[in-house]
């Protein structure tokens, strides 16, 4: 893709769109360590239950300011070896990998929260770029299949990343005893593992990938003239014009976003710990071992969930011909939350195998289908600052919830993780009926996924 763009994009082969998705499994394997182990890093440390929330405030501030900064510029960028969104793949994944090396060495929670806001910041770098990275190189009809590729990968990744820790147990020896710091030497091991897997995925892609250069020769010169005449007014305004003027689409979209992703922010504050506690009865200080073992139960179901995710991508496209894009998510968005809710009546540690399955059957809907609504509204030339800004309905609700909802711990819920668990289902069946309700769909583009 290196010769003059013409604006006609070819038609790319399944393993072309492969090359360009698989560093997304890298960015998913160290983000669903994170997900997965941070809270219970934050408790091996000392952290209380209703201090959880405000430390993971890292995750939606850091997407928040660095999301759109990096679709404005990567917009705007055009290097002639590594293309548009490739160059900010490969910083984000250098610095992303340095942190995951840092984190499970972390001897305080200051440190622990201090190296997630540096570890989150950097792996915004690089994931921000690959929403629009497939709307850059992909046609409108392979646009869908692009996504739902990028989906298979984080389902894939998380699936791995959720076992690493038991696996590195049972299969390498390695021991659950605290190291020096007080986190477990698996879970240190499993973000090591994690830094290289990261870094060599993402290499992969920037190595294996191409991009189209401007079909305008003479862009820069015309960037340029156009800000000297006052058309181009900088980040800050470009960035308001854009939320002003986002299409009725995306707005709509933004509220089921909006109410969808704090039922995920619960379930990753609090599933893990709150498993390991209220139904393994482990304590992260007085009963560690318990709880670790808790913990390790609570990321295998986290990990059938992501292998459920993966395998129910490639059946998305037969649900989305038989009920079309809206119906599809609406039914995944209430089967997920139904799993959120029936955690908290839970008496059997098998049982959650089958309410992390339903999760995962949303999840897969999650990771695809608001971009498949949302494909062929958001302009060309501004994909990547559109993409940046549509994520602010996700981690905006994440920010309300780190702020407030370790008040609402204390003094309503009484620390109850599970308890809290039930609301972020509640939280999911909402987003479905909301979705039901106000997206519209073009049932002429239903077969695009």
């Amino acid at each position: 893709m290196s010769s003059a763009f013409t604006g006609v994009k070819p038609r790319l082969s399944f393993w072309q769109i492969w090359n360009m998705c698989f560093g997304f499994f890298g960015i998913q394997f160290g983000w669903s360590l994170q997900m997965g182990n941070m809270s219970a890093i934050y408790e091996y440390l000392g952290a209380k239950p209703e201090e959880i929330p405000g430390l993971w405030l890292a995750a939606p501030m850091t997407g928040l300011l660095v999301q759109p900064i990096i679709g404005y510029f990567s917009d705007r960028t055009w290097n002639p070896r590594l293309g548009r969104r490739r160059p900010y793949f490969l910083v984000g994944a250098i610095l992303s990998s340095l942190a995951l090396f840092v984190m499970p060495n972390s001897s305080a929670v200051w440190m622990a929260a201090g190296t997630l806001w540096i570890l989150d910041s950097c792996i915004n770098i690089s994931m921000e770029p690959f929403r629009a990275f497939v709307a850059d190189n992909l046609d409108e009809k392979q646009r869908s299949f692009g996504y739902a590729m990028q989906s298979m990968f984080i389902g894939a990744a998380s699936f791995i990343a959720g076992f690493l820790p038991g696996i590195l147990v049972q299969w390498f020896g390695i021991s659950r005893d605290k190291g020096a710091g007080g986190i477990p030497q698996n879970i240190m091991w499993s973000f090591y593992i994690g830094a290289f897997v990261f870094l060599f995925a993402v290499l992969y892609t920037v190595f294996r990938s191409r991009e189209y250069p401007p079909s305008d020769p003479d862009w820069k010169e015309n960037m340029a003239k156009e800000k000297a005449a006052g058309k181009g007014s900088g980040i800050v305004s470009e960035i308001f014009n854009a939320i002003v003027s986002m299409p009725s689409q995306m707005k709509r979209l933004a509220i089921v976003q909006f109410l969808t992703w704090p039922g995920l922010f619960l379930m990753w504050f609090y599933y893990s710990t709150g498993v390991a506690a209220d139904i393994f009865g482990g304590d992260a200080l007085n009963n560690s071992e318990v709880y670790t073992k808790g913990l390790e139960h609570a990321n295998n179901t986290s990990a059938i969930l992501n292998l459920v995710t993966f395998l129910f991508a490639f059946s998305i496209p037969f649900w989305v011909g038989k009920l079309g894009k809206k119906l599809t998510h609406t039914a995944c968005l209430l089967i997920g939350g139904l799993g959120l809710i029936s955690v908290n009546f839970i008496t059997e540690p098998w049982m959650l195998y089958i309410s992390m399955s339903m999760v995962g059957i949303a999840w897969s809907s999650i990771l695809s289908m608001p971009y498949s609504m949302l494909a062929g509204s958001i302009p060309q030339g501004k994909m990547g600052i559109y993409m940046g800004i549509f994520n602010f309905f996700i981690v905006l609700p994440e920010i309300l919830a780190s702020l407030f909802f370790g008040k609402i711990m204390e003094n309503f819920l009484h620390n109850d993780r599970l308890i809290a668990v039930l609301i972020g289902g509640l939280l999911l069946v909402t987003a479905a009926i909301v979705c039901l309700l106000i997206v519209k769909e073009n049932k002429s583009e239903s077969s695009n996924l």
